[in-house]
């Protein structure tokens, strides 16, 4: 049995910082590709990022590069996301989410997250 668990979001005032982490509890964190999902009210969840079973590999959603970076560490089962330069846009839920396969790039996630709320203020 998989588990993911995401913390770390707030309410945070444009151009300021925050850091998402999300705990995968179960077996096989460093076999699997992880990735990052938000959702914002009424949209589609969209893609963020996403990061290679070793960390060798990490892809972004264009609207994110050079501002998000994501990270992982096998020591503590946990993935990363350190947004800066927020923008009232990136208001959304984040999830996270367990790739089904080993491969890279993802081609689907199998386990997700409750989500955490984000949201940047003008």
């Amino acid at each position: 049995q998989v588990q993911l668990i995401e913390s770390g979001g707030g309410l945070v005032q444009a151009g300021g910082s925050l850091r998402l982490s999300c705990v995968l509890i179960g077996r096989g964190f460093s076999l699997y590709s992880m990735g990052w999902f938000r959702q914002a009210l009424g949209k589609e969840r969209e893609f963020v990022a996403a990061i290679s079973r070793n960390g060798g590999n990490r892809d972004y959603a264009d609207s994110v590069k050079g501002r998000f970076t994501i990270s992982r560490d096998h020591t503590k089962n946990t993935m990363y996301l350190q947004m800066n330069s927020l923008k009232p846009d990136d208001t959304a839920v984040y999830y996270c989410a367990r790739s089904e396969g080993s491969t890279w790039p993802p081609y689907k996630y199998a386990y997700w997250g409750q989500g955490t709320q984000v949201t940047v203020s003008q």
